[in-house]
């Protein structure tokens, strides 16, 4: 009896490397205030943890402040500021290179993406004046390192009771093209039965190796109960306009996912402060 590779059963059943199918989202747990933060950050107003599969993001929030210089102030709103760190063992790959935040283009460039988007949901005119920052440092860098960014800032900015019009979810989609067999995320077929499929929530060994010239990846963020696109990027080169409607519509579902996790954890840790508030909280402690 032939015996068949992990990876020649997944590709029989039209599933991804991971088992995903094409059109799931990896493992997403939420949490606000970490532990580990409460006793050293008692300048943090907010803070929380994503992780989507093996990415991890650290955010947390600090403000609203006064501004330190008179001349960074704005009249008619507050000045949000973000920091976005990688850890020197976050890369999948084993390089334990110092990434510098203000040098690395890729950083910049992720910082910029992360203002704007938050910008757009945040209620900064209710702060003139002032300023909030927003400290964002991942932990572990599997794909989607500037999804899980937007995620964990918007958890963090909720734990600190910032206001905000609405939430902002992140999560990416690719088109692969050249995969055989078909699939629920299936596309066109050519005779030879290669066919073009999209993917949500791509991690870092499928960006990498989906990336030729026909392959597309667009990170995208959405305010999902306003049903508005606050960010969408892509490098790629699109072949026609229908290319991207079907990337950007598997990125908004995908988002819708993540909006799904994010409106449970909230309404945990909602119920568990309410609860503490009445008296009813019971409170756990490990004695090691």
């Amino acid at each position: 009896m032939t015996s068949l590779r992990r990876t020649d059963l997944l590709t029989l059943s039209n599933l991804r490397t991971d088992g995903r199918k094409p059109n799931e989202i990896r493992n997403m747990a939420i949490q606000l205030s970490p532990p580990s933060l409460t006793p050293s950050s008692c300048t943090t107003s907010g803070s929380a943890v994503v992780r989507m599969g093996l990415t991890t993001a650290l955010a947390s929030v600090t403000g609203p402040t006064d501004c330190s210089r008179r001349s960074d102030e704005q009249s008619d709103r507050a000045i949000l500021d973000v920091h976005l760190r990688v850890a020197p063992f976050a890369s999948s790959s084993g390089d334990r290179r110092t990434i510098h935040s203000r040098t690395d283009r890729r950083i910049v460039e992720h910082v910029s993406l992360i203002q704007n988007a938050l910008s757009a949901a945040v209620m900064l005119h209710l702060y003139p004046r002032t300023r909030i920052v927003v400290d964002i440092v991942i932990l572990a860098d599997d794909g989607g390192r500037l999804c899980a960014a937007i995620n964990a800032a918007t958890c963090a900015l909720v734990d600190a009771g910032v206001p905000m019009k609405d939430l902002v979810c992140a999560c990416s989609a690719g088109l692969v093209t050249g995969v055989s067999g078909s699939g629920s995320g299936a596309g066109n077929a050519g005779g030879d039965g290669i066919e073009d499929v999209t993917l949500v929530d791509l991690n870092q060994k499928e960006a990498s190796s989906y990336s030729g010239d026909s392959s597309v990846y667009m990170p995208c963020a959405i305010m999902p109960q306003r049903n508005t696109v606050v960010l969408t990027q892509c490098e790629s080169r699109l072949s026609s306009i229908e290319v991207f409607e079907r990337v950007l519509g598997a990125a908004m579902e995908g988002c819708r996912m993540v909006y799904q996790v994010m409106e449970a954890s909230i309404r945990e840790r909602t119920s568990k402060v309410i609860a503490a508030k009445m008296g009813n909280a019971v409170i756990k402690e490990n004695f090691r």
